[in-house]
């Protein structure tokens, strides 16, 4: 039999690494190349919250570091267990309340202020990191057992 059988799972990592402008057009091109991985590897991580989230990094990436010359780069690891997607950034200030609970509820009727808690809340693990330019910003998805994952048509 060539390829895969239905019930194997891949045991290579597959990654892909672009860089982004510094403007807010970079934010549907992360998500066009988040679905785009997900859907040409047949990866099992949620593609719609795996696009939602990677669209809250990009656009805080944009927002709360200054603009320049320097890009914001995107990465995608696909892992047999499920996904994890980086957005790196030139400015070293870790983001606020990313890794623990803000001490209270966002205001719903202002437009910020609930995408760190999206991020929180959708992922199975975040986090941050420093870097030699800057800083990654992370989260990690698990894979959706087949039986759960929703029917597309």
């Amino acid at each position: 039999m060539n390829g895969l059988a239905l019930h194997d799972r891949p045991s290579d990592a597959a990654s892909w690494r672009i860089a982004l402008p510094h403007s807010a057009a970079a934010v549907p091109v992360a998500r066009a190349l988040v679905r785009t991985a997900l859907a040409e590897a047949g990866h099992g991580a949620d593609s719609d919250t795996a696009e939602l989230l990677t669209a809250e990094l990009v656009a805080n990436a944009v927002e709360h570091t200054s603009a320049g010359d320097t890009p914001i780069e995107l990465v995608v690891e696909l892992r047999p267990g499920g996904c994890q997607i980086e957005v790196h950034d030139h400015d070293p200030v870790p983001p606020g309340d990313l890794t623990r609970p803000s001490a209270g509820e966002p205001d719903p009727w202002q437009e910020h202020g609930r995408g760190l808690l999206l991020i929180r809340s959708l992922s199975s693990s975040c986090g941050h990191r420093p870097t030699e330019q800057g800083k990654a910003v992370w989260f990690r998805l698990a894979v959706i057992p087949p039986q759960w994952r929703p029917r597309r048509s």
